[in-house]
């Protein structure tokens, strides 16, 4: 059972119980089960400071508060869930005093964080959304939480966003008189995973995901980190000074870019790319600008899909061609820690394992077993999407740090689960976006509003054919491109300018 049913049932007994409430302050005497609220205050308008060590307004002139004085008035509600003994879910929700347009955004966090960041809360406001998130259940940005804690291992993998989503509905009919008409997930990278474990597990929890660069299989990607690793760290010749990234990144551009009609820094379609670092290979003494035979092995293994040594089986895909200006991220000085961080305290449990020890047979199926609570690789998105579910999946073709083909692969394998694009299209489509580095970033038209984009599919009926995007620079727009749903790419149409997003189209490869 996926749980929906029963979330629902408990969630209209939560609503019947709490129309009592009608003020802010009223909130904080709300009975929810497993809850204590711990703060329900009324913020007025521009008055909101975030605590210390929280996130904070992007203003200018040195006011770090500066992003919250234009919010408007908010019920700011807090709480802590905790629905076994070893839990602490801590969760805030913002209401609107006025202006509420009837639904609930929850937002999503990143890596292992365990906080709730006031500018994101603040952004969903502004729209004139109830905000919620949470902190997952613990404090800071390492798994360390988990060594010797396997309850809240649950938490961060997926009770904490249920608890929070079916407090919030709680909290939002007590306020309103009324629970939300639609609820939507918005998140990235560790917020993309939460989205899509959400749709997985309990299906009735949201109307529509947003699921950007989701880190969907954690496990794979630990692998991935400890494979660099091991590659870059293998002998004292193999590591690749982060300086020779942008030189690796030039040759692959310079082979790659002008396949798909345009050649403007960015490759459209890396599957497509077929690049060698061997072609960079130094002719005789190492320099700036060339690899040792040794460093292109490294860039080889970068390249190429983690694979188990002894059935040959993908593990987890490579990077793409186009990334390297982020490499440092897994093959700089030190493993990529998030990934390391899962072995060390959830796999192994044992804060002092060493990455070099890993392998890639009989450790890593020990790793997919005591990973099950994370994942959100279940292809079985029927009952999610059978509800009328719209989900718009998102990642950058470039990305350095979750490789991109992993979002390929889970959409594929929904479509083979569910029997096709035909039966799928209507209700999730997947954007790749070239040049995009994690979550945003890179040399990619990487400004665009997915959120809005699910508001007028799942409102208005009106399928994202294409998404507007742009890229800024120095301020400034200079180019502007159309997203288009995989598999379909942005094809130039032979005339005017590249930067123009008019002079191109979606067109299937």
């Amino acid at each position: 059972m996926r749980g929906s049913s029963a979330a629902v049932l408990i969630a209209a007994s939560i609503i019947t119980t709490a129309q009592a409430a009608t003020t802010c302050d009223n909130l904080s005497s709300l009975s929810l089960p497993q809850t204590t609220i711990t703060l329900a205050q009324t913020v007025a308008a521009g008055a909101f400071t975030a605590p210390e060590g929280g996130g904070r307004g992007r203003g200018r002139g040195g006011d770090p508060n500066a992003a919250f004085k234009g919010l408007p008035e908010f019920c700011r509600v807090a709480a802590t869930i905790k629905p076994v003994a070893d839990s602490e879910i801590k969760m805030e929700l913002w209401l609107p005093t006025s202006g509420w347009n009837g639904k609930l955004e929850a937002d999503g966090n990143g890596g292992w964080t365990g906080s709730i960041t006031p500018n994101t809360l603040a952004a969903a406001v502004q729209r004139g959304y109830a905000a919620a998130m949470t902190d997952t259940g613990h404090e800071g940005g390492s798994a360390s939480f988990a060594y010797n804690h396997p309850e809240k291992v649950i938490d961060f993998g997926y009770r904490a966003v249920h608890e929070m989503t079916v407090k919030s509905k709680a909290l939002i009919a007590a306020y309103y008189g009324d629970g939300p008409k639609l609820s939507y997930w918005n998140g990235c990278s560790s917020g993309g995973r939460q989205g899509l474990k959400e749709a997985q597990k309990y299906p009735g929890d949201f109307n529509a995901v947003v699921a950007g660069s989701p880190a969907i299989n954690l496990t794979g990607r630990a692998a991935q980190s400890v494979w660099i690793g091991q590659a870059t760290h293998r002998d004292e010749t193999a590591a690749i000074p982060p300086a020779k990234f942008a030189v690796i990144h030039a040759a692959a551009i310079d082979q790659c870019d002008a396949l798909d009609g345009a050649k403007d820094g960015i490759i459209e379609d890396p599957t497509r790319c077929r690049f060698d670092p061997k072609v960079i290979e130094c002719k005789s003494d190492d320099g700036p600008s060339c690899l040792t035979s040794a460093q292109v092995e490294t860039a080889r293994r970068i390249y190429a899909d983690v694979v188990n040594p002894r059935t040959k089986r993908e593990i987890f895909p490579g990077h793409e061609p186009g990334s390297e200006l982020g490499w440092n991220t897994m093959a700089g000085a030190q493993p990529f820690g998030v990934g390391v961080d899962l072995f060390k305290y959830i796999v192994f449990n044992n804060p002092d394992w060493d990455y070099k020890t890993f392998n890639f047979d009989s450790d890593f199926a020990a790793a997919r077993k005591a990973d099950e609570a994370m994942d959100a690789l279940d292809p079985d998105l029927k009952s999610f999407l059978s509800r009328g579910g719209k989900i718009i999946q998102y990642h950058g073709w470039a990305d350095p740090q979750i490789s991109p083909r992993s979002s390929v692969e889970y959409y594929n394998s929904v479509l083979e689960k569910l029997g096709g694009a035909s039966k799928v299209n209507d209700s999730y489509r997947l954007f790749m976006i070239p040049g995009m580095a994690h979550c945003g970033g890179g040399e990619a038209t990487s400004n665009f509003d997915m959120l809005s984009a699910l508001e007028q599919w799942v409102e208005a009926k009106k399928a994202p054919d294409q998404i507007a995007a742009s890229r800024v620079r120095d301020g400034k727009v200079d180019r502007t491109r159309p997203l288009c749903p995989y598999p379909q790419v942005a094809r130039y149409k032979g005339s005017g300018s590249i930067d123009d997003s008019a002079n191109f189209s979606c067109q299937r490869p």
